[in-house]
C-alpha cells in the first residue's frame, strides 16, 4: 500500500475542506462564515435545515456547524442524516446560554463539540479546526476500510527482498496450472496467505476453502474433507458435504497436513488422483475440480523416512514445492510490513495511521523474530492499542523486542579509544548483527546507506577493517 504515513491536516486552512455554517439567524451565520472564510476555509452557509441536507446529498462536507433550535429541520434532525449518509462528517453545535443541557444532549447523539452563542472568533476556529482534524481521520479510516476490503488477505504478501521475491516469483509462475502446490516454511511465515494469493491468481472461480488439519479430531477428518451421509454415524442427522465439494471449481488449502492420520492418507491420495470423493456412508463417488495446496512447517521427508507420511502421497503434493523465508532472512521487508500493519490496525481499532518512529523502527529490525511474520503482526497490533503520543515508540514494543535492540547496540570502548577505532567497531558489529545487510546497519547507526559505503571504502582502502569485506555482498542505491 502506498502512503502509510500519510496524516491529517493539522489547521483549518485547507481549502480541500468544506465547513457547512446551518443557521435560520441570517446575521449569526453571515459572522460565522466571514470568520471562517479569513482562515482559509471552504465555507457555505445554509439557511435552514432542508438547505443543508441538499449540501450534504451534493457535497463532502467535512464540518456541519448547525443551530440546533430551527424551524422545520432541525439541528438533531440533521445529526441523524449526517450519521446515515456522511458519517465522516463532524457535527459541531450552536446553542444559546440557557439550552447547554440541549447542548449535551445533541453530543451524546453524535455531536463532536458544541459552541453557545453569542460566539467568539477564537473559540470558533478552535472548535472548527479540532472538527477538522476528527473528519479527516473518520474519512481516512473509512478509505483504509475501503481499500482492506477491497484488497482482501491476499495482498499481505508484502516485501520486496531477495528471499521473499523467489517465493511470489514461483507462486505467479504456477498459479494458473491445477497441479498441487506444497508450501513449507517455519510456523508464522504466512503459507496461508500465500495460498490464498495462490488461488486469487489463479483465476478458478470456486471458493478458497482452508482446513486445518491439526484442529479436527480423527474421528471427524474424513467426513470435515468428503462429507457423510444421513445416518452415516450417530450425530449424523443430515446429509452434509465436506471441503472438497465446497471447494469446487476453487482452491482447498491443507494446513498442517503433517498432522493427517495415515489411513486418511491414502483416500486422500485417491481424491487426488482420481479427482472424486467418497461420502462417509455414500455409496457413490461424486466428481471434483480441486486445486490443493497443503502446508506444512515440518520436514515432511523426515516424516516420510519416520513412517508417518506416505511417500505416494508426499511426492503426489510436492509437485511444486515452494520454501517460505522466515523472517529473520526478509530484513528488508520488515519495515513495510509493519507499516502495513500498523495502518491495518489502525483502522481497526479507530485511531489514527501513526508514523513509526526511527529507533521503534531499528528495534523492530534488530529482533531476530522467532515467531517470524505471525509474531511481527501481533506487537504492531499491540504497538498501536498501547500507543500514546504521535508515533509508535519503542515503549509501545514488547520488552523482548526492545531489549534485543538495547542488547545489540551496546558496545563498551576503554577511556581514551581512538574515535576512529570505535567507529570501525561499531560498524562492523553491525554489520554482524544484520548479518551484512547493508540498508539496515545504516539504519540502525543513524545514516544513509551511500555514507555507510563510502566509510566501508575508506577503511578498507587504510586497511584498517579487514572483516568489512565478508560483509561486501551488495551495491549501492
Amino acid at each position: 500500500m502506498s502512503g502509510l504515513l500519510a496524516e491529517p491536516p493539522k489547521g483549518p486552512a485547507s481549502a480541500d475542506h468544506l465547513v457547512v455554517v446551518v443557521d435560520d439567524d441570517a446575521a449569526n451565520a453571515a459572522s460565522v462564515h466571514k470568520i471562517l472564510v479569513r482562515e482559509g476555509l471552504r465555507c457555505e452557509v445554509a439557511a435552514d435545515g432542508n438547505r443543508a441536507l441538499q449540501l450534504l446529498r451534493r457535497e463532502r462536507v467535512a464540518v456541519l456547524l448547525t443551530d440546533l433550535m430551527m424551524p422545520q429541520v432541525d439541528g438533531f434532525s440533521l445529526l441523524h442524516a449526517v450519521a446515515h449518509t456522511s458519517p465522516a462528517t463532524a457535527v459541531v453545535v450552536m446553542t444559546a446560554y440557557g439550552t447547554v443541557e440541549t447542548a449535551v444532549e445533541a453530543m451524546k447523539q453524535g455531536a463532536y463539540d458544541f459552541l453557545t452563542k453569542p460566539l467568539r472568533r477564537a473559540e470558533v476556529v478552535r472548535a472548527v479546526t479540532r472538527a477538522l482534524e476528527r473528519a479527516s481521520l473518520r474519512r481516512e479510516n473509512e478509505e483504509l476500510r475501503d481499500e482492506l476490503a477491497r484488497a482482501g488477505r491476499g495482498r499481505d504478501v508484502i516485501g520486496h527482498s531477495a528471499a521473499l521475491r523467489r517465493a511470489v516469483d514461483l507462486l505467479e509462475q504456477v498459479a494458473p496450472a491445477r497441479t498441487t502446490v506444497l508450501l513449507t516454511g517455519e510456523s508464522g511465515t504466512g503459507k496461508e496467505v500465500f495460498a490464498r494469493a495462490l488461488h486469487r491468481l489463479s483465476g478458478r472461480p470456486g471458493a478458497f476453502v482452508a482446513v486445518n488439519c491439526a484442529a479436527i479430531p480423527e474421528t471427524l477428518m474424513e467426513s470435515e474433507l468428503f462429507g457423510h451421509e444421513r445416518g452415516a454415524f450417530t450425530g449424523a442427522v443430515t446429509t452434509s458435504q465436506g471441503k472438497f465439494q465446497l471447494a469446487h471449481e476453487g482452491t482447498l488449502l491443507l494446513d498442517e497436513i503433517a498432522e493427517l492420520p495415515l489411513a486418511l492418507q491414502a483416500k486422500l491420495l485417491r481424491a487426488l488422483q482420481e479427482g472424486e470423493v467418497q461420502r462417509v456412508g455414500g455409496a457413490h463417488p461424486q466428481r471434483v475440480d480441486v486445486r490443493v495446496v497443503a502446508a506444512t512447517n515440518r520436514d515432511l521427508e523426515a516424516e516420510l523416512q519416520g513412517g508417518r507420511f506416505r511417500a505416494d502421497l508426499y511426492y503426489r503434493l510436492a509437485v511444486i514445492a515452494i520454501e517460505l523465508p522466515p523472517l529473520r532472512e526478509r530484513g528488508d521487508d520488515i519495515a513495510a510490513l509493519a507499516h502495513h500493519f500498523a495502518r491495518r490496525f489502525a483502522v481497526q481499532n479507530g485511531k489514527g495511521v501513526l508514523p513509526i518512529a526511527p529507533d521503534a523502527l531499528a528495534a523492530l529490525q534488530a529482533y531476530p523474530w522467532p515467531g517470524n511474520v505471525r509474531e511481527l503482526e501481533n506487537a504492531i497490533e499491540r504497538a498501536v492499542v498501547l500507543a500514546r503520543g504521535d508515533a509508535i515508540e519503542v515503549r509501545d514494543l514488547p520488552d523482548r523486542v526492545a531489549r534485543a535492540e538495547a542488547g545489540a547496540r551496546e558496545l563498551r570502548f576503554a577511556v581514551g579509544t581512538p574515535l576512529e577505532e570505535m567507529e570501525r567497531s561499531a560498524i562492523a558489529e553491525t554489520l554482524r548483527l544484520t548479518e551484512g545487510d547493508k540498508r539496515r546497519a545504516a539504519l540502525l547507526l543513524g545514516i544513509g546507506v551511500r555514507t555507510l559505503y563510502r566509510r566501508l571504502d575508506e577503511m578498507a582502502g587504510a586497511q584498517a577493517c579487514p572483516q568489512v569485506g565478508e560483509f561486501d555482498d551488495a551495491t549501492p542505491d
